[in-house]
């Protein structure tokens, strides 16, 4: 009678337990220093993450800096440009202005002269500059104001004082700087010392 239980079992080869051995072992792919590793390279990207937004940042500062320039180089080009038509037309409303006057004294129609004065001023205007004027007894500012002749006068409380307006003022709002100061007539007193007064010069014209 033959021994079933001698040998292996049928399809099992290798010594009992290999396979849970094997199991067992650490992979070689993972050592000791893998969490240290993983960390260096987080290091490093993250170093590289703030070279990269240096440079972006420079990258936009200099963008500014060109933008802001060229912006500057159109103004300076458009001034260029646009000075002498506004020269022009600053003298074109000194004259339809002067004009309106002359008729208004006398007693004449002076409504379409004055529709083309206005027409110049919004022209102005569009061109960036704004009219502004004086009014009689205002004190002389040597910023916005331009004596043309002074008048004498026998109140010393007007002395230094706007006694007519001959031409409006213009200034850049933007800027804030006058273009042109306003033109009038400026009363004197007499015994006022002549550095405390406008110059009493020949006039000035634009």
């Amino acid at each position: 009678m033959t021994d079933t239980n001698d040998g292996p079992a049928p399809g099992v080869t290798g010594a009992p337990g290999a396979s849970d051995d094997q199991a067992g072992e650490p992979s070689a792919s993972i050592g000791k220093d893998g969490p240290a590793d993983l960390a260096q390279r987080f290091d490093r990207v993250e170093e590289q993450l703030a070279a990269f937004h240096r440079r972006a940042a420079h990258r936009e500062s200099v963008i500014d800096y060109l933008h802001g320039e060229n912006q500057r180089l159109q103004d300076g080009i458009s001034r260029a440009i646009l000075d002498p038509v506004v020269a022009d037309l600053i003298r074109l409303y000194d004259q339809l202005d002067r004009e309106v006057r002359r008729l208004e004294a006398r007693g004449q129609d002076h409504q379409l002269l004055w529709s083309f004065a206005q027409d110049v001023l919004q022209i102005l205007d569009r061109c960036g500059l704004e009219s502004f004027s004086a009014a009689p007894g205002d004190t002389f500012d040597h910023e916005r104001h331009r004596p043309l002749s002074v008048l004498s006068c026998e109140d010393e409380a007007k002395h230094n004082t706007v006694a007519e307006v001959i031409a409006l003022g213009f200034a850049d709002p933007a800027t804030g700087k006058i273009r042109r100061p306003v033109q009038a007539r400026f009363y004197r007193f007499p015994g006022a010392q002549r550095d405390d007064h406008p110059s009493s010069g020949p006039a000035e014209t634009q």
